[in-house]
């Protein structure tokens, strides 16, 4: 049974864990993105369209990144290169998502609410024939699709990248001190640039796990909060790979929780909001942490 909860939190967390790698990268850069709602959306409904269209998983999922990278594009350049808002530009990112996918949905489908095609095809899932001898751990790890074990290998990677590459070390100069980099001779706007395009593609992934990695469809909304989840995530790990990940697992926990106990019959209004009543109390925890600190400080 324990096995049967940990395997279905990783496929829970997955695509927070990729939109918080996004929002890490951002971070470390020195662009605060709040848009990662708006862009797994885009992400989610492009693969599912492209799913429709060609039949083919992995193009659905390369579809979904390309076109999140696009959409990425007016926080790139007006944030990033321009110097706007990044705030104001990730609402109106967030708001757009919600309207268009909607609209594209009516307009390309016929249909409102959820669009369920025999025509997308879930991510298939494949062992590792490495764990699959291991008893406790392989019945956990084994059997999950790519994007999974991808959002894994990602953690690592970006901690190597961020922590012990000159290039990483560049990226979070670039985000703490803009100046000095600059002096330095790093160019920060074409690093900010490169950085939300990124971003763009890793919640283009996010997004098609959301859509055609546990599920086969695409409902209007279906984010339902986790990229906001996801800014949590990056807050509570303090924009390390490592801690974030251990916040996405802690949310993917709640939600996972929350799914068996609505199996048992427990009203699911109940269930439902387990992971948003865990973040509520993380960021709560959070500043409270902060207070204490600003108190012994003085």
């Amino acid at each position: 049974m324990l096995n049967m909860l940990l395997s279905q939190v990783l496929d829970l967390m997955t695509p927070v864990l990729l939109a918080a790698m996004a929002g890490t990268l951002c971070e470390r850069a020195g662009v605060f993105n709040i848009a990662l709602e708006g862009k797994m959306l885009v992400g989610a409904f492009a693969a599912v369209a492209a799913s429709v269209a060609f039949g083919l998983p992995m193009v659905a999922v390369l579809f979904a990144v390309v076109c999140t990278a696009i959409f990425a594009f007016p926080l790139a350049l007006g944030g990033a290169r321009f110097g706007g808002d990044p705030i104001v530009i990730g609402i109106g990112l967030n708001l757009l998502a919600a309207g268009l996918t909607t609209y594209l949905l009516s307009a390309l489908f016929g249909v409102t609410g959820t669009l369920v095609d025999p025509a997308v095809i879930a991510l298939p899932r494949f062992g590792i024939g490495a764990f699959a001898g291991i008893p406790v751990l392989g019945a956990i790890v084994d059997g999950h699709n790519l994007l999974v074990y991808l959002s894994w290998l990602l953690v690592l990677v970006l901690n190597v990248y961020l922590f012990r590459t000159r290039w990483g070390l560049r990226l979070r100069g670039i985000g703490e001190v803009p100046s000095a980099a600059a002096a330095m001779g790093a160019n920060v706007n074409r690093y900010q640039t490169a950085i939300v395009l990124l971003a763009g593609a890793l919640c283009g992934l996010a997004g098609a796990q959301l859509a055609l990695g546990s599920v086969a469809l695409f409902a209007e909304n279906m984010t339902a909060g986790r990229g906001w989840i996801a800014v949590v995530a990056v807050m509570l790990g303090r924009a390390h790979p490592l801690g974030i990940a251990l916040a996405c697992f802690g949310f993917g926990l709640a939600d996972a929780i929350g799914l068996r106990l609505q199996g048992q019959g427990l009203p699911n209004q109940i269930t439902d909001i387990a992971p948003y009543a865990i973040t509520l109390l993380a960021m709560i925890g959070l500043g409270l942490r902060g207070a204490m600190r600003k108190i012994r400080n003085t």
